[in-house]
């Protein structure tokens, strides 16, 4: 028995909502950019779901490109946490507000 569209969608959804929950919830900036890579996931699960729906290939293209980009944030966003980490000796979201010093 094969998942119709209906459960892929649901499914991206509850990680999506997920993913947004825990980027308004989380003060540790680490904690964030894993949700906001998990809203990422997400979105790429709902495109593939799309794309196997109509028989294309169209959504698994996206899928490569946006999973390049999401490598190139991931080594950026993560250079940038270890640089405010150096800075501040923190990476809890309250203790970074001010962006001179």
């Amino acid at each position: 028995m094969t998942p119709d569209l209906n459960h892929y969608i649901v499914l991206s959804a509850v990680l999506f909502a997920l993913g947004f929950l825990g980027v308004l919830v989380r003060k540790n900036t680490l904690v964030i950019y894993m949700c906001l890579e998990l809203m990422l996931v997400a979105s790429t699960l709902a495109l593939v779901a799309f794309s196997r729906f109509n028989d294309t290939m169209d959504g698994n293209v996206f899928v490569f490109f946006i999973l390049t980009v999401a490598a190139a944030e991931v080594a950026v966003g993560l250079a940038i946490i270890v640089a405010l980490f150096r800075k501040r000796q923190t990476v809890q979201v309250g203790e970074l507000n001010q962006l001179r010093d």
